[in-house]
């Protein structure tokens, strides 16, 4: 349950004034990472995606075992978004790639202070075993098969440096410990053609360019490392499927008992990635669902600090200023922008939390931030010093309250959803926007639409963007 609770944070913070979710806080500047912990015990093992911004497949299967899986025994250190601005711009690396940055660098590189605490993190006594999650191209394979299924390949592979570390070490017959986990993860294929293999760099007899990897860093500090590379032939979904095949298999043997809240299939992780998009604004004065969402909303009320306090629902999404557009507010998820925010800036009053509402005949207190299921008929009570504003109707008066509200009376292009089902009902004291919620017509979930996920559009995915 605790899993769902993490993946509906989000949900929950709507419905009642809590805290943000852990990966909603940046502790440094807006797009660093963030490390989410899982489960308590002396050893941890820490996972870790994102180091390389267009390798889809790592980040979201990270990104779903720091929220859609709980650990009974051990303990999880997740970095879902290592290189965070460069997930956002789709780019390998704004400043080159950082997974060759961990042996020299110097201070005025613009990723010293990241790669700094990720290190940290790696020496950190507790942790004891570190998975990388990549995507890598082909298929690898130790003799040459074919263009793309040959030595020079890094797709469906484990990669480890060497063979063994120092006797005594947590999991330290790195060779073993790889073959166990390929071995299980291959029990498990879609194809045969999909089979993973270990791949050992021999990093110390002379490879410079894995000498400056995360993982040998890790390795040089006493630490079991691999690395988990998914084929970038596959799409997103598939990719993040054969990555958790890996993490779950070293978190068996690593001791970590755990459970998740879907099916580990492709589809049931796309059905994953896709639920529980939304964002919250204003203290949880105004949430937006962004499973269905349109790819532009105008004129949302919100006061100017949004971006900064704003509360996502997955740690690999952000809110950040259009690009040359500071007047309008993009919302990422991963690699893609969802949607596209024209705000009405407005300064916030906050002296009430709810209205009242009769809604099919009861009477409900609905709370701002919260959706409303509608089946036939919503009317707002009128508050005296209030204002009511259905966005998407127009009855000729300033107040809409009092007046009942049915799906029949909104124009659809005013929905904030692509389905015309979901409507803003806006509540404002004089010129302050008091607080927002949602008018969902025709009960249930407002999910029927295909929700953006963290990859490109084309050959990337199977999911018909």
């Amino acid at each position: 349950m605790g899993a769902l609770l993490r993946g509906l944070a989000l949900l929950l913070c709507a419905l009642v004034p809590c805290a943000p979710a852990p990966w909603a806080r940046a502790e440094t500047f807006p797009l660093d990472f963030t490390t989410i912990r899982l489960g308590a015990a002396p050893r941890a093992v820490l996972v870790v995606g994102g180091i390389q911004g267009d390798e889809p497949g790592g980040f979201s299967a990270a990104t779903l075992l720091a929220t859609r899986y709980e650990i009974a025994e051990g303990a999880v250190w997740v970095v879902p978004n290592l290189n965070f601005p460069s997930i956002i711009k789709r780019s390998r690396g704004l400043y080159g790639d950082m997974n060759r940055k961990f042996a020299r660098l110097p201070e005025s590189d613009p990723e010293f202070a990241t790669v700094r605490r990720i290190q940290e993190l790696i020496r950190h006594p507790e942790v004891g075993l570190v998975l990388n999650l990549h995507d890598g191209s082909g298929y690898y394979r130790p003799r040459h098969e074919d263009r793309l299924r040959n030595p020079a390949r890094w797709g469906q592979s484990v990669i480890i440096d060497q063979d063994e570390l120092e006797p005594g070490t947590f999991m330290g017959a790195l060779a073993a410990e790889a073959d166990a986990v390929a071995r299980e993860a291959n029990s498990r294929l879609i194809r045969p053609l999909h089979a993973l293999h270990v791949h050992n760099t021999h990093t110390a007899a002379g490879d410079r360019e894995m000498e400056k990897s995360l993982s040998y860093f890790a390795v040089r500090h006493g630490k079991a490392a691999f690395g988990l590379e998914a084929s970038k032939e596959f799409p997103v979904e598939l990719r993040a499927y054969y990555h958790l095949l890996m993490v779950e298999a070293f978190l068996r043997r690593a001791g970590v008992r755990f459970s998740r809240d879907f099916e580990l299939t492709p589809s049931g992780v796309a059905r994953a990635l896709r639920d529980n998009l939304g964002v919250s604004f204003a203290g949880n004065r105004v949430f937006l669902p962004l499973d269905d969402v349109r790819p532009a909303i105008s004129y949302l009320p919100l006061p100017r600090n949004s971006p900064a306090r704003a509360i996502t629902s997955k740690p690999i999404m952000a809110v950040l200023p259009c690009e040359g557009k500071s007047d309008r507010i993009c919302i990422h998820y991963g690699n893609r922008t969802i949607t596209l925010i024209r705000p009405d800036w407005r300064e916030v009053d906050a002296s009430r939390d709810a209205m009242t509402v009769q809604v099919d005949g009861r009477e409900e207190t609905v709370p701002f931030g919260s959706i409303l299921d509608v089946r036939d008929a919503a009317t707002v009570r009128p508050e005296p010093g209030y204002r009511v504003n259905a966005i998407g109707m127009d009855c000729g008066r300033p107040d809409e309250s009092g007046i009942a509200l049915r799906r029949r009376d909104f124009q659809p292009r005013f929905s904030v959803d692509r389905g015309g089902r979901l409507f803003r009902v806006e509540v404002y004291k004089g010129k302050r926007f008091s607080g927002m919620f949602l008018l969902r017509f025709g009960g249930g979930s407002a999910t029927a639409g295909r929700a953006p996920l963290p990859d490109r559009p084309g050959p990337e995915t199977s999911l018909g963007f």
